[in-house]
C-alpha cells in the first residue's frame, strides 16, 4: 500500500514551505498529494537536479471531481508499489 502525505495546499491554505514538505516526505518515504501546480513541482525538480530524492508527487487538478479523484487514487494505491513513484512528479488524472 502506498504511503501518502497530503500537502497543506490541498485545501488552499499555506503553512509549510514547499522545500520543507518535500524534505519531510523524502525522509519519511511518503508520496505528496497536492493541488499545488504552481510551485511544488518546480521545487521537486530542483531537488532532483541536486541529486536529492523525491518520494513522489501526485498533483491533482483542483477542478477534478472528488469522486473521480478518489477512484483514481484508489486504483493507483491498489495497483502499484511505493518505489514505482520515487523521483516522479505525476499529474492526475493519468
Amino acid at each position: 500500500m502506498l504511503r501518502l502525505l497530503v500537502d497543506e495546499n490541498f485545501n488552499g491554505d499555506a503553512g509549510i514551505a514547499d522545500p520543507d514538505i518535500l524534505a519531510l516526505a523524502a525522509v519519511n518515504d511518503r508520496i505528496i498529494l497536492t493541488h499545488d501546480r504552481a510551485t511544488l513541482p518546480d521545487y521537486a525538480f530542483e531537488r532532483l537536479g541536486a541529486s536529492e530524492s523525491v518520494a513522489g508527487v501526485f498533483i491533482l487538478n483542483d477542478r477534478f471531481p472528488v469522486g473521480q479523484a478518489t477512484d483514481e487514487l484508489l486504483l493507483i494505491i491498489m495497483c502499484s508499489e511505493q518505489a514505482e513513484w520515487r523521483d516522479r512528479v505525476v499529474h492526475l488524472p493519468l
